[in-house]
């Protein structure tokens, strides 16, 4: 399917006492993270084999994801956000709200020891793992080394080129299998990339149909139900309902991860809009910037806070228009007034 190519490995010495961390049954309350750095390097990483799918699948348990970090010589990054998923049915319940089926392509961003990235080439997916560890990349790539469906790139996904390796993929595997369906993100996430993935892959409605991550719980709070009139009411809310409709779908505990975060989890499902679905403003640039630019000084009116736009006169009259209050704060709007109010404000 893929370029024969090498995985990358580095032998690296044990981590003292190590393996016998494999005798716990549960994992302990609070595990230490490896805060030695790692060299900065871009590799390409593809796995290519003998095709079709695995016969079996292992147990993604905590003993087998301490061997397999083991495997390598390797610990938790706190640097890197590393919490590794410990219960195979979550990640069966997150392929589920995908809808992952034969020949889907999905990308999945951090695929750590596979646990995820099992379940995805189990249903008969393609799938674009992109992970930043070059450990855990070709340990990844070796485990399924023989399914000839995964593709890993050791890159950092915010400065991946999302768009090309995605369209380059779901091109060729579309010519050797006419079956090829839809490419969607399934991934469980570093917390502290949340916001910055989401700003990435929400406007590629016309790469992808759907996007279902595993966020911090607050996050996932704040990015889906946030509501009009609040504290947590925010510019990340306008800009998800404009190329997405998002949906809560469950809470995940923090027992469930290696190490054990301090916060819970959950679920959100995010249906990308295709370009022609957006919102019609003259400029998604503008629009966002306007939006913005409402959201910096929250306890101040709109009238006075898009002052460079337009007169403080012609904002109230068009707040006056869409049945507003001239003394309306942007935590009063709605994405569909921003959208009027731009259109109505805008110099463009």
């Amino acid at each position: 399917m893929f370029p024969s190519a090498l995985c990358y490995l580095q032998t690296l010495p044990p981590i003292p006492n190590a393996t016998a961390l494999n005798h716990h049954r549960e994992p302990p309350p609070t595990v230490p993270y490896s805060t030695a750095g790692a060299r900065r390097r871009r590799l390409h990483v593809v796995c290519a084999g003998g095709g079709g799918r695995p016969s079996t699948r292992s147990a993604d348990d905590y003993n087998a994801t301490l061997r397999a970090l083991n495997s390598k010589g390797r610990f938790p990054r706190k640097s890197l956000g590393q919490h590794y998923m410990l219960n195979s049915e979550i990640n069966e319940q997150l392929a589920g709200v995908a809808g992952i089926q034969q020949g889907d392509v999905v990308l999945e961003i951090g695929p750590g020891t596979g646990s995820l990235t099992n379940i995805l080439l189990d249903s008969g997916a393609f799938v674009l793992a992109v992970e930043k560890d070059k450990h855990m990349a070709a340990l990844v790539c070796e485990r399924f080394s023989s399914t000839g469906k995964l593709k890993v790139l050791t890159e950092d996904i915010v400065k991946c080129h999302v768009r090309s390796h995605m369209s380059s993929l779901v091109g060729s595997t579309k010519q050797t299998d006419p079956e090829t369906r839809n490419a969607k993100v399934v991934a469980n996430i570093p917390f502290n990339i949340s916001t910055d993935v989401v700003k990435l892959l929400l406007p590629m409605g016309d790469i992808f149909s759907e996007v279902v991550l595993l966020l911090q719980e607050e996050t996932a709070v704040r990015l889906v139900v946030s509501s009009l009139r609040t504290s947590e009411y925010r510019p990340i809310n306008i800009f998800v309902n404009y190329y997405s409709d998002p949906e809560y779908k469950f809470k995940v505990p923090r027992a469930n991860f290696f190490p054990q975060p301090n916060v819970d989890a959950a679920v959100v499902s995010f249906k990308l809009k295709l370009p022609s679905e957006y919102p019609q403003v003259s400029s998604s640039k503008s629009f966002f910037s306007m939006v913005n630019s409402g959201f910096n000084e929250k306890r101040k009116m709109l009238r006075k806070s898009l002052q460079h736009i337009c007169t403080s006169l012609e904002i109230e009259e068009a707040l006056k228009s869409l049945g507003l209050q001239p003394t309306s704060r942007p935590e009063e709007l709605t994405l569909d007034d921003f959208v009027k109010l731009h259109n109505l404000i805008s110099k463009e």
